[in-house]
């Protein structure tokens, strides 16, 4: 009897060091991928943002577009939809026999509802389906906490990781046989399938690439091996212009097209044949707090999205459309505020020190409801990780895991990265009208 697996695709673009798929192609006779654009993503949310828009959606066309022909290479067939999951993933199981799905491991609300309807819509009670940890760098199994004791502080998780904690090889696969193939009657949708107008990329953003698993390997070789500026990323890192100033790696990781695990064994090949520095350590350092961001919404759930955060404390925030939209627009009193964006809304990027100047900006010094600056991120950045972004920003809003509960100075701030304004005159010459 012939077996056959479906991996249905997430925010796992990639075909190297995959779990899902390498599990899929290892257990069964024949394998197809699926992967629904969801047409909810590309609607707009309860603040009148679009949850993704056109930047992070071009990203994720160019890497389905790869993945689909990486696939191909594997003769695994790259099946594509533009309609919910749930609707799809029962057709596709019950037209092809699929006895198993294969799929990387969610635990976010918007996620989970819909693989339950997926389930809930297959009249297949025998069908298998396969969950994977398969987008941290150290894997839930091998971390020496519980969930529920993952510490409050990321220092204390980092020191425990790196002591005791191990990162798991890369896993590969091999293709499967010719007549695995299938006729694909599928097309990837086009940006204005998708409700946008194609755009020109600005000039001066500092995220001038592409979507997919090789573009996302080709900045790894460029910004390790060929510039050597792995080397300088701890004096860069904080950085305003240009494509040097940081790895720019986000973006590829937070849709998956590369994993964590490879960037961490590329790095120690560089440690080993080039050289070994703080700066070295100091992606690992970021990629560990990006796991711990991970870490800290698979402990606290839902508490990640309310107001209150995970600390669940109460402060009076204010809904101010006016002061809300001089945010969006760059027409606050703080210019480094409003150059970082415009550069947000002309670009999809913002620098990580941006970052948490205008969302210290909107939550402390404005006193705005932390979440609708989190869904207007949510809505712009190329590199939109639901963990990261909302742990950041409870983070900076003193209702998450900053023990200090900081606030950033904007005026020294800009003074100490922008000396010169060159930053501020770069994005200051247009408004956004």
């Amino acid at each position: 009897m012939i077996k056959t697996g479906l991996v249905w695709f997430r925010n796992d673009l990639r075909v190297s060091d995959n779990a899902s798929l390498t599990k899929a192609t290892s257990s069964n006779d024949k394998v197809i991928a699926v992967f629904c654009f969801d047409p909810r993503l590309f609607k707009l949310n309860k603040y009148g943002f679009k949850k993704t828009e056109k930047y992070r959606a071009r990203f994720l066309i160019e890497s389905i577009t790869e993945l689909r022909e990486n696939l191909a290479k594997l003769n695994v067939t790259l099946l594509t939809y533009y309609n919910p999951p749930e609707q799809i993933i029962p057709e596709v199981i019950k037209d092809y026999n699929v006895d198993a799905v294969y799929l990387q491991k969610e635990w976010t609300t918007e996620e989970v509802t819909v693989l339950e309807a997926a389930r809930d819509n297959t009249n297949k009670p025998d069908l298998e389906w396969v969950e994977s940890y398969d987008q941290f760098l150290y894997h839930p199994d091998d971390i020496p906490f519980a969930i529920n004791e993952i510490p409050k502080i990321f220092t204390v998780f980092r020191k425990q990781c790196e002591k005791l904690a191990k990162v798991r090889s890369e896993i590969s696969i091999t293709s499967m046989a010719i007549d695995n193939v299938l006729e694909n009657p599928t097309s990837i949708p086009s940006l204005r399938t998708l409700g946008f107008d194609e755009f020109e990329i600005d000039s001066r953003t500092a995220f001038p690439f592409e979507g997919g698993e090789s573009k996302g390997l080709l900045r790894i070789e460029d910004y390790f091996w060929k510039t050597n500026k792995i080397s300088f990323y701890k004096k860069t890192r904080n950085g305003l212009l240009g494509t040097g100033y940081s790895s720019k790696l986000s973006a590829w990781l937070a849709n998956g097209s590369i994993s964590a695990r490879t960037i961490y064994y590329q790095l120690l090949d560089y440690e080993k044949k080039v050289q070994k520095n703080q700066s070295t350590y100091w992606l690992i350092f970021e990629l560990i707090w990006r796991d711990f961001f991970k870490y800290v919404s698979l402990k606290h759930g839902n508490d990640l999205f309310k107001l209150e955060g995970i600390l669940y404390k109460e402060y009076s925030w204010l809904e101010d459309m006016d002061s809300i939209n001089q945010w969006i627009l760059g027409q606050t009193n703080e210019p480094f505020v409003n150059a970082n964006m415009i550069e947000l809304h002309n670009t999809g990027w913002m620098s990580n020190r941006g970052r948490q100047n205008v969302a210290s900006y909107f939550a402390k010094e404005l006193g705005l409801d932390w979440r609708i600056g989190a869904a207007y991120f949510e809505s712009l950045l190329i590199d939109y990780d639901v963990h990261s972004n909302y742990g950041n920003w409870q983070y900076v809003s003193g209702v998450g895991n900053d023990p200090r509960d900081r606030k950033f100075n904007v005026k020294l701030q800009s003074e100490r990265y922008d000396p010169q304004q060159k930053f501020e005159n770069l994005w200051l010459q247009q408004t956004l009208f």
